[in-house]
């Protein structure tokens, strides 16, 4: 029986090979032979610990919200208060002069295979619930005294404000190059920061 840590090696060095594969070669090019020839190692290996194409999709799925998530942690944290975190936050969602490129076509090919897979649908529906109720959470604590129809309506439009910029930048990034992103959010973030009428 092998050892936990050694199984978590594996799972680590197949997420890294998924990841690669599906940074380069999108969605269409994700197959247990392509995961496995990244990797180094055989099909036989990919197939224990993802007995499917769809269970690797899945896993794949999960592990960008998870890096996602880890960053958005960390600039959250990082942040002086509740206005910085929101920008921090906001602008790590976006490809910006972070160079996430791999992240944002890797998201926009998970959204368009979301459509005809009910699985892929609720993980994304999942991971936009979560990004909303932070934004949400960073709204809320800039304009305490914001109604609820008003706090939604801003988280709303912030959240579809990256998630758009990241969906044109990842198709056309000379049209969308991150002094455009930077302006787009900036210009957002100033009515949000702007004093209460």
């Amino acid at each position: 029986m092998p050892k936990s840590r050694d199984v978590q090696a594996q799972r680590e060095l197949l997420s890294n090979a998924t990841w690669q594969v599906l940074a380069e070669d999108g969605l269409p090019g994700l197959t247990l032979r392509a995961v496995a020839e990244r990797a180094g190692c055989t099909t036989g290996l990919v197939l224990h610990a993802f007995p499917t194409k769809k269970a690797l999709l899945l896993h794949a799925r999960d592990l960008l919200y998870e890096r996602t998530a880890i960053r958005a942690d960390a600039a959250e944290a990082a942040s002086a208060g509740a206005f910085d975190a929101l920008a921090a936050v906001l602008g790590q969602a976006v490809d910006l002069p972070h160079g996430h490129h791999e992240e944002s076509r890797v998201w926009v090919g998970f959204l368009a295979a979301a459509l005809a897979d009910n699985a892929l649908a609720e993980r994304h529906r999942a991971a936009n619930r979560s990004f909303l109720a932070r934004i949400r959470r960073l709204v809320a604590a800039c304009r305490p005294k914001w109604t609820d129809e008003r706090l939604e309506l801003t988280t709303k439009s912030l959240v579809a404000l990256v998630e758009g910029l990241n969906v044109l930048a990842a198709a056309d990034p000379q049209t969308y190059p991150a002094r455009v992103q930077q302006a787009a959010l900036a210009a957002a973030l100033a009515e949000l920061e702007a004093p209460p009428a």
